[in-house]
């Protein structure tokens, strides 16, 4: 479950997952969103392999790769424990507004 939360920890590894998540994509594909080099992609993507949130096939010569959403389980469970605490500031900040109209 830690690298779960050590991979999703990284802003480029949200990306990728969010552009996954329309799709299966190509490195080329996921490359095109990004501003640093193929083998840094690379790495990008072995951390998510690793944590069990993406899985790659080989078509030909290449790599495609898709999300694996239920690896993000562990991410919401744990979320879902604090909603509470935004939904009590969301209460509080419309009584706020309330009073000011």
């Amino acid at each position: 479950m830690t690298s779960v939360f050590r991979a999703v920890a990284d802003p480029s590894r949200r990306e990728i997952l969010d552009l996954l998540a329309d799709g299966e994509r190509s490195v080329s594909e996921l490359l095109s969103h990004f501003r640093f080099s193929q083998p840094a992609l690379s790495k990008h993507l072995r951390v998510l392999r690793e944590a069990g949130l993406v899985v790659a096939r080989a078509v030909g010569r290449h790599r495609r790769y898709a999300l694996r959403g239920e690896g993000l389980r562990s991410v919401a469970e744990w979320v879902r424990h604090y909603e509470r605490f935004w939904n009590d500031r969301f209460d509080a900040l419309g009584d706020v507004l309330e009073g000011e109209r």
